[in-house]
Formats: structure tokens, sequence, C-alpha cells
């Protein structure tokens, strides 16, 4: 007769990601056409709290439900990412206003100043006769933006105890 022991409680890690959790995520992120614009590969996993507004909204709701060591592809619309582009982030500058041997190109990154001193970067996104158009969006904006993510881990997460 073979006896089998009695099993006790046992610990298994089931917890979903829900809003005020902090959690480590490993990410790629890539544009529609497929261009990578950003991921965690070869560095530390992104730690954040989840509904903290600490990423955007759409990251947010798709590591909501995840569990530890799963993976999944979410696609993110403009609105839940970085926003559509705003016409009033277009600035015309006069083009006498810059210095006369710079060189301006299409997609140009410069730095300007506001009037309270904060640094902010724009992009050249057009070149007129007396007018640049420096556009003041977040280089993402009005893109529809995929994650390929993995939680790694619920940051102080508690498994969940089954009893048999």
């Amino acid at each position: 007769m073979i006896r089998i022991p009695k099993a006790g409680n046992k610990k298994i890690d089931m917890q979903q990601v829900k809003s005020g959790d902090k959690v480590k995520v490993h990410y790629h992120g890539k544009l529609t056409n497929g261009e990578t614009f950003d991921s965690s590969e070869g560095r530390q996993p992104l730690e954040f709290e989840v509904g903290a507004s600490m990423v955007i909204k759409g990251f947010d709701d798709g590591v909501t439900g995840m569990q530890v060591g799963e993976k999944k592809t979410i696609n993110i619309l403009a609105e839940d990412a970085y926003g559509p582009i705003n016409p009033e982030m277009l600035i015309e500058y006069h083009k006498d206003r810059f210095p006369a041997d710079v060189q301006l190109e299409l997609g140009m990154p410069l730095v300007m100043s506001n009037p309270a001193g904060q640094q902010f970067q724009v992009k050249v996104s057009e070149i007129k006769e007396e007018i640049i158009i420096l556009d003041a969006n977040h280089p993402l904006a009005g893109e529809e933006l995929i994650f390929d993510i993995e939680l790694v881990e619920i940051v102080g997460g508690k498994p969940l105890i089954i009893m048999p």
C-alpha cells in the first residue's frame, strides 16, 4: 500500500493586477508600421503603480488583470496614448529669429524655452518662405501604439492561498 501524504495549504500566485498595485513589466513598444520606439530590453523592468497616471492610460489598462509571467500584446489608440496631434502646439516662428548659420531641416529637433524658463523639445515640421512651423506635440502624438508586455512581478503582491 502506498500512502500519499495529505496535502497542506498551497500557495499559488494567481493574483491579478488591479489599480493601486505596483508592478514590474518588460515591454517592447512599436508603431503600426513595425518601427520600435522604445523597449526595456537590456534594462531593468519598468516599475510603476497601476492607476496612478505614471504611464499612459492604455498601458495602465493593458496590464490590469494580468498575472505574473503572463505575456500579451496590446494596441493603444492615440486617444489612450499621447493624444491626437494638437494644432495649438504648432508654433509659427519667423526665420530671422534663428541664427543665420543654422541650417534648418524638416524633422530637425530643437529645444525652446517658455517665458517661465522651462525647456521643451520641438521639431521643425514645415519650412516656408519667411516662417518656420515648429511642432511642440509629443513625438508620439497621433500615433497608435503596439506594446508586447510581460508582467514580471507584482511588487509586494500576496499569493492566493488555495485550500484543498
